[in-house]
């Protein structure tokens, strides 16, 4: 089979996680009680056999890089291929990148580099496990240009940045930006392969001309005035998408489902992350816990429902935690009360505090905040 690169965004889509991404890159949100939104796209690659991934970054990527480390923990320290941080001014650039087709553009020269046939491209707020050699043998079955990996719809979304409609051989018979889903539609989840020469002559084509917006400037203009055609992989596994604050949350509290956790984390396609000792998370006695994802190095002695907590928190006696969100070394204090919320990092909530959100509109504390 035809050998792939990667290609991973870290930036697009910061600004629709507001507070979240204050500070750092969208691909270094925490999600799932252990893990990083990249941690998702990066393994995908690795257990795909992919052995060269760029990561284009933008700015805020100091904590993305700092759980990235030496990448061991995904096998990618390497000393052919490997993991590359592509950063916003490479090739030559004044400026920061608008939209993906510009991110690529300064990726010109890790995609020259490669050895090899086809790039996949991938944004880090898709939450899924698939295998992308999978996808590369229908792209080249396919015979189209480009191939875009799609799914069904989930249920109160309004608006996705691609919606297809394809035959049933996958063939593309129209492609939207920016709407709704109608029946028997498919929408993108950020995620597609194309040969890697094709695709540096697009990027090259297109930047000369001002266009920076991939799906809109290139997709969608170039499949409309026949100059692509366009295969789509119908992916029917879970896909979550992290698109802004609300779904988020929502996602998060996903995984406390047992049947959409088994399809997202499989024993024979791991998702790998950055390896930390803790002690066992400490349940005492006054502890209740319902249908939650906990992590290690906790310590509960409030009640929990339907929440995340990532590691070292504290839950101290009388406090209760519903539907939220608590990331790592906060502390939650006595008789508080919290409910649709985002905790971030290191973050204290003192005694009797009440912080209610909507699922929504959650409660959003900043990292290292003092409540």
């Amino acid at each position: 089979m035809k050998r792939l690169s990667g290609i991973i965004f870290s930036n697009i889509y910061d600004s629709a996680l507001g507070d979240l991404t204050a500070k750092r890159t969208v691909a270094s949100l925490p999600f799932g009680g252990r893990y990083r939104q990249i941690d998702f796209v990066l393994s995908n690659m690795v257990n795909s056999n992919i052995a060269s991934v760029g990561v284009i970054t933008k700015y805020n990527y100091e904590s993305l890089m700092d759980h990235l480390g030496s990448c061991e923990e995904w096998d990618l320290n390497r000393k052919s291929g490997g993991l590359y941080i592509i950063p916003p001014f490479a090739f030559g650039r004044s400026d920061v990148y608008h939209g993906k087709l510009e991110a690529l553009y300064t990726a010109l020269h890790f995609l020259k580099s490669q050895n090899t046939e086809y790039i996949v491209l991938s944004d880090t707020i898709t939450i899924c496990n698939i295998d992308y050699r999978e996808v590369l043998a229908n792209h080249i079955k396919s015979g189209r240009d480009i191939t875009a990996i799609a799914s069904k719809p989930r249920s109160g979304a309004d608006s996705y940045p691609a919606v297809f409609e394809a035959d049933g051989d996958g063939s593309a018979k129209s492609i939207t930006i920016n709407c709704a889903a109608r029946e028997n539609s498919l929408v993108g989840i950020g995620m597609f392969i194309m040969e890697r020469e094709a695709l540096i002559k697009v990027v090259t084509e297109c930047v000369s001309a001002g266009f920076y917006h991939f799906e809109k400037d290139f997709l969608q203009k170039y499949f409309n005035e026949n100059k692509i055609t366009v295969n789509v992989y119908n992916f029917e596994e879970t896909v979550l998408r992290n698109r802004d604050i609300a779904t988020y949350l929502k996602n998060n509290i996903l995984l406390t489902d047992e049947k959409i956790r088994g399809s997202l984390f499989k024993s024979s396609a791991p998702i790998y992350t950055k390896v930390r000792d803790e002690i066992p998370t400490y349940y005492g006695e006054s502890s209740v816990v319902n249908e939650c994802i906990v992590a290690d190095g906790c310590v509960i002695s409030g009640e929990l429902e339907s929440s995340v907590l990532f590691r070292d928190v504290k839950i101290e006696e009388g406090a209760k935690v519903i539907g939220s969100i608590v990331m790592q070394g906060s502390k939650i204090g006595k008789n508080s009360y919290i409910e649709n919320a985002i905790i971030d990092k290191n973050v204290t909530i003192t005694e009797g505090t009440r912080l209610i959100g909507s699922k929504l509109s959650p409660v959003i504390i900043r990292k290292g905040e003092t409540v």
